[in-house]
């Protein structure tokens, strides 16, 4: 089993930084593939970065060139660096892990951003 617990989100104005940690326990593999979700209630879940194995990684269009995402498989953990934030960014943001092979993801809680003008 894999449990997955974010943290690093807050408060913060328009045009500043925030970074999300997603810490990974249970069985995990270099080669699963780690990702940022976010949502607002009454909206879909989007993706907002993945990263597969070897570090590549996938943004999506409202993101790229102000979020980064990376991985540290020592730690089992997951980072979302997010830049020049807007306050379309809020939303809660959840870390996903989905194994290599397709066959299990796994979800944490969230943790809220919101961005103010």
């Amino acid at each position: 089993q894999v449990q997955l617990v974010e943290s690093g989100g807050g408060l913060v104005q328009a045009g500043g930084s925030l970074r999300l940690s997603c810490a990974a326990s249970g069985s995990i593999s270099g080669f699963d593939v780690m990702g940022w979700y976010r949502q607002t209630p009454g909206k879909q879940r989007e993706m907002v970065a993945i990263i597969n194995y070897v570090n590549s990684p996938v943004y999506a269009d409202s993101v790229k060139g102000r979020f980064t995402v990376s991985r540290d498989n020592t730690e089992n953990s997951v980072f979302l660096l997010m830049n020049s934030l807007k306050p379309e960014d809020t939303a809660l943001y959840y870390c996903n892990r989905r194994s290599h092979d397709g066959s299990t993801s796994d979800w944490g809680q969230g943790t809220q951003v919101t961005v103010y003008s």
